[in-house]
């Protein structure tokens, strides 16, 4: 197991630092402290409830949402925390179009800065397909402390991950 495959990508010295929280048995702590509010959105019906009244607040003339559920699959096989899916079909003479949101069921039992982080990124992703300059301005306009916020999420999943293996 490769402790640090959320973490790829990082600076050596952020990754000493990491090392140096998981040897003293404190990164969990570390994240109860800075995460202790706990997420509400416990189904399916709450989950599209929290993402349209963000979607709402955001991206009103954004496309309508579909679908959103939590799915126990996305992890595992896709090797993601949410997907996004653009749904587009000919209805009559028109075009219809409607998006579908995924989010790891890992989410459920986050702390609720994390769950909004990553409903911030698929949201995100309804104005801009790739991860490029205008998305992640469009991250920290609707999430101030976005990229604080993916890398202490990073941080939980690798401590999620210790604590399993």
């Amino acid at each position: 197991m490769e402790p640090f495959k959320y973490l790829i990508g990082y600076p050596e010295h952020l990754l000493a630092k990491v090392r140096q929280l998981i040897e003293q048995d404190r990164l969990g702590t570390m994240l109860a402290d800075r995460y202790g509010e706990p997420n509400t959105v416990r189904n399916d019906a709450q989950l599209y409830d929290y993402v349209q009244a963000l979607k709402d607040r955001h991206l009103r003339k954004a496309v309508p949402l579909g679908k959103v559920l939590y799915d126990s699959k996305l992890q595992v096989m896709k090797h993601a925390l949410g997907t996004h899916t653009a749904i587009s079909r000919v209805h009559g003479g028109r075009l219809k179009a409607s998006r579908e949101i995924r989010i790891a069921t890992v989410f459920r039992d986050a702390p609720a800065d994390f769950l909004r982080m990553i409903v911030v990124h698929e949201l995100a992703h309804m104005r801009e397909a790739d991860h490029n300059k205008a998305f992640y301005q469009l991250c920290t306009h609707m999430e101030p402390d976005y990229h604080q916020l993916e890398f202490d999420l990073r941080l939980y999943l690798t401590h999620i991950e210790l604590t399993r293996g």
